[in-house]
C-alpha cells in the first residue's frame, strides 16, 4: 500500500506538461491526497496486490478519519464573500497589489488596447449578455492505464497509453523525485485522448508499488474513476458586451472570463483570453479572465483548451449583433474578419491565413441557401487556434531491403503515422507503401513533446521533412562515390540518383533508393538521418461552421438535422484524416451544445460518472458531418502544412445555440441545451 506519506513533499515548481504548464506540488497532491481531500474521487491510497479480489479486500480494511469541510462547487460559490477558501497559500497573482488574504482566484490576467468607454459611445447597437458551460469530460474510450516495472537496478520501466511519453516521464519522476534516467516511459496504442492524457494521475503510484513489491503492477481506472479522478475541462461564466457601427464594424468589445481550474491552479484561462475576440479586428478591446479554484477535479486540456467557450459566447454575440442590424451572419464576419498583416490581440502579426476563405466557402456552400422545415433553424459560427510548434526529433533507418523506417515519440492519436510515412515518402521519392512509421520510447526516439495542440503533422513533420533531406543528401554522396564522380554532379529525383551530365561519362545509370540501400555496406555503412527542431510559426487555425436543427416543441429536444464544417488546413497531407479531424471536433463539441455536463449533488458527489448518465451522441444522434476543406498554405512550413485537430472544436457550441435561436427566437445562454432548458425557455 502507498498513501501520500510515501512520496517526497516537493517545492512549488512550474513545469511544463505538454503544451501547458503545471505546479509539480499541485500535480503531486493531485496524484494522491496529503493533508487535505480536495474533491470526491481524489486518491488518498493505492493497494497492490495477486488479484483484484484482494486488493478490493484490502481496500475495504483501510480506514479513514474524515473531517467534512463545505464543498465550493461553483464559481460563484468559489469568489463570494466569505466562501471557503481551499488553499491557505494560494494569494491571487496577477494584480497591481500583492493581496494580504488568501484567495479561490489563483490568477488575475488583462488584456486590451484603445479606448472601450469612447468605442461603446461610437456604437449604434451595444449586445451584452452573460453565458455558462458546464464541466465536461473528453471522453476518450480507453481509460487511464498503465504497467510499472521496477526491478531492474533501481530503474523502471512505465508502459501507458499517453499522449506524451516524454511529458509522462518528466512529471513521473518531479513527483516521485527521481533524476529522469532512472525511468523510461514506452507508449502503448492510445484509445483517445483529446488533451486528458497529456498528464499523470496512476503512473506515480504504480512505480512507488512496484518498487514496494518488487514485482510488476498494473493499474486500469474503471470508467467510474475516469470521470471522478481525472481532469475534465473547466466550466465557465463569461459575460461578454460588444458594440458595432450601423455599417456592422466592429467597434468595441469587453469580455470577462472566469474559468474554473478545479482542485488547483491551472485552468485555460489564458488561451480563453487570447482566443475570445482574436478573430476580429476590433480597435477597442478590454479582456479580464480569472482563474478559480473549486472542490472538482483538476482540469485537464479539452482539444483547443479555453476556446469552444470563449467562442460560444463571442460568437453567439455577434449572432445577435448581426440580426440586430439585418445583416446576414456571414457578411458582418467578413466585414471584421481578421488576415495578413493584422495584429492578434496577444502580440504577433498574422501571416497567411485562412479567415476570410473559410468564410466565403461557407457562404457559398449549398447548406447556407438550403432551404429549412417547420421547426428548423440555422446557425453559423467561428473558430480559432492559435496552433503551437514546440519540440520533436525524427529519425529515418533505411533497410537493406530498401524500405525506410520513420522513428519519433509522437503518439499516433489522429493518422500521424501515416502523414510520417507520406511526407517521408515524398521526400524519399519512393511508395508509401515502402515506408513504416513507428512510435518509439523514450529511450528509443529522440526527445518529442506531446501530441497535443495540433502541432504533430505540423511540427514533428517537419523533422521528419529535415531528416529525410539528409538523408538525401547521404544517398546522393554515396552515388557519387560509386560513379566516381564530384557530388556536385548528382540530383536526387523521382527517388533515385541521376547523374547531371545524362551519363556522357562511361553511361552512368540512374541509381535506385533500392540499390543504393542494397549497397549501403559497401559505401560507407549503414543509412541513417536524424533531425530535432523546436518548430517556428505554426500557422493559425480558423474554421467556420453550419448547422441545421430541429426543435421538438411538445419536449424541448434538439436534434441536429444537418452540419458543415469548413476548415483552413493550410495543406491537407492526409485529406480523409483531415476530414476525420473535422468531424470528430464537431461531434465532440455537438455534444457538449446539447447534452454533456457533470450532475454533483449539494455534497460534492458525481452523480452521472458513467456513458449511461453522462450522454455523449453516438452515430444514432447525428447526421453525417459533411466537411469542405480550405487550403491557404502556412509559409513556415515547407508544405504549408497548420494543425487541425483544435479548431474543429471551437465553433460548434456557438454553431448549435445560433440554430436553436433561429428556430425558437429564444436567446438560451446556459449550455447544454437539454430538452427540459429549451422546454422551459420555450414556456417563457
Amino acid at each position: 500500500m502507498v498513501t501520500g506519506a510515501d512520496f517526497p513533499q516537493l517545492a512549488s515548481a512550474v513545469e511544463e506538461a505538454g503544451e501547458s504548464q503545471i505546479d509539480v506540488w499541485d500535480l503531486a497532491r493531485n496524484v494522491i491526497a496529503r493533508d487535505k481531500v480536495y474533491y470526491h474521487g481524489h486518491p488518498v491510497a493505492a493497494v497492490a496486490a495477486v488479484s483484484n479480489e484482494v486488493a478490493q479486500a484490502a481496500l475495504g480494511k483501510i480506514r479513514v478519519d474524515y473531517e467534512p469541510l463545505p464543498p465550493v462547487m461553483s464559481l460563484d460559490a468559489a469568489i463570494k464573500d466569505g466562501a471557503p477558501v481551499l488553499h491557505d497559500d494560494q494569494f491571487t497573482q496577477g494584480l497591481e497589489e500583492t493581496p494580504k488574504q488568501p484567495s479561490n482566484v489563483a490568477t488575475v490576467i488583462r488584456l486590451g488596447q484603445g479606448d472601450l468607454q469612447s468605442g461603446f459611445a461610437d456604437a449604434a447597437v451595444v449586445v451584452e449578455r452573460e453565458f455558462t458551460t458546464p464541466t465536461v469530460h473528453q471522453g476518450y474510450i480507453e481509460p487511464h492505464a498503465v504497467v510499472a516495472d521496477c526491478r531492474e537496478n533501481d530503474r523502471a520501466t512505465l508502459w501507458c497509453c499517453t499522449q506524451g511519453p516524454f511529458v509522462v516521464r518528466t512529471l513521473t519522476t518531479k513527483v516521485l523525485g527521481w533524476d529522469v534516467s532512472r525511468l523510461k516511459v514506452v507508449p502503448s496504442e492510445i484509445g483517445g485522448g483529446f488533451g486528458g492524457k497529456t498528464t499523470v494521475y496512476l503512473e506515480p503510484l504504480a512505480v512507488m508499488l512496484s518498487r514496494k513489491a518488487d514485482r510488476p503492477v498494473k493499474m486500469v481506472m474503471s470508467r467510474d474513476e475516469v470521470f471522478r479522478a481525472s481532469g475534465p475541462t473547466s466550466a465557465s461564466r463569461i459575460r461578454i458586451k460588444m458594440g458595432a457601427d450601423a455599417d456592422g464594424r466592429l467597434i468595441a468589445a469587453e469580455a470577462d472570463l472566469k474559468y474554473e481550474a478545479g482542485a488547483f491552479k491551472g485552468s485555460p484561462i489564458m488561451p480563453g483570453c487570447m482566443c475570445v475576440f482574436v478573430s476580429y479586428q476590433i480597435p477597442n478591446i478590454g479582456i479580464t479572465g480569472y482563474d478559480i479554484v473549486v472542490n472538482k477535479p483538476k482540469v485537464a486540456a479539452y482539444r483547443a483548451p479555453g476556446a469552444p467557450m470563449a467562442a460560444f459566447a463571442t460568437e453567439s454575440v455577434i449572432d445577435e449583433i448581426a440580426r440586430r442590424l439585418e445583416m446576414d451572419p456571414i457578411e458582418l464576419r467578413l466585414k471584421n474578419a481578421v488576415h495578413e498583416g493584422v495584429r492578434a490581440i496577444y502580440g504577433p502579426k498574422f501571416p497567411a491565413i485562412g479567415f476570410v476563405q473559410t468564410l466565403e466557402a461557407a457562404r457559398a456552400h449549398p447548406h447556407y441557401s438550403a432551404p429549412l422545415g417547420p421547426n428548423q433553424g440555422r446557425g453559423v459560427a467561428a473558430g480559432f487556434w492559435f496552433n503551437v510548434g514546440m519540440s520533436s526529433t525524427a529519425t529515418i533507418n533505411v533497410q537493406e531491403d530498401g524500405t525506410a523506417t520513420v522513428i519519433t515519440a509522437s503518439p499516433d492519436i489522429g493518422g500521424s503515422r501515416a502523414s510520417m510515412a507520406l511526407i517521408a515518402a515524398e521526400e524519399l521519392g519512393i511508395d508509401y507503401e515502402r515506408v513504416n512509421a513507428l512510435v518509439g520510447d523514450t529511450e528509443s526516439a529522440g526527445y518529442c513533446d506531446v501530441t497535443g495542440g495540433s502541432r504533430t503533422t505540423f511540427a514533428t513533420g517537419m523533422a521528419v521533412i529535415q531528416a529525410a533531406r539528409g538523408l538525401v543528401d547521404q544517398l546522393k554522396a554515396r552515388a557519387a562515390k560509386k560513379w566516381g564522380v564530384d557530388l556536385e554532379l548528382v540530383e536526387w529525383r523521382d527517388g533515385a540518383a541521376v547523374p547531371l551530365d545524362g551519363g556522357t561519362q562511361g553511361e552512368l545509370a540512374p541509381l535506385s533508393f533500392t540499390e543504393l540501400a542494397r549497397s549501403a555496406a559497401h559505401t560507407g555503412g549503414p543509412l541513417s538521418s536524424s533531425a530535432s527542431l523546436t518548430a517556428q510559426g505554426a500557422g493559425a487555425g480558423f474554421g467556420v461552421h453550419l448547422c441545421d436543427v430541429e426543435i421538438d416543441p411538445e419536449t424541448g429536444k434538439v436534434d441536429v438535422v444537418r452540419y458543415t464544417a469548413i476548415q483552413d488546413a493550410g495543406k491537407a497531407v492526409h485529406r480523409s484524416y483531415v476530414e476525420g479531424q473535422l468531424q470528430g471536433g464537431a461531434v465532440q463539441g455537438i455534444g457538449w451544445a446539447l447534452n454533456e455536463e457533470y450532475v454533483y449533488d449539494d455534497a460534492g458527489v458525481m452523480q452521472n460518472a458513467g456513458f449511461l448518465d453522462y450522454r455523449m451522441p453516438v452515430a444514432l444522434d447525428l447526421p453525417m458531418i459533411d466537411t469542405a476543406i480550405v487550403e491557404v498554405p502556412n509559409p513556415s512550413h515547407p508544405y504549408g502544412v497548420r494543425g487541425v485537430g483544435e479548431t474543429p472544436i471551437v465553433p460548434p457550441l456557438a454553431a448549435v445555440g445560433n440554430a436553436v435561436f433561429d428556430a425558437t427566437q429564444v436567446r438560451f445562454c446556459d449550455l447544454p441545451l437539454s430538452p427540459s432548458r429549451v422546454f422551459e425557455g420555450l414556456s417563457g
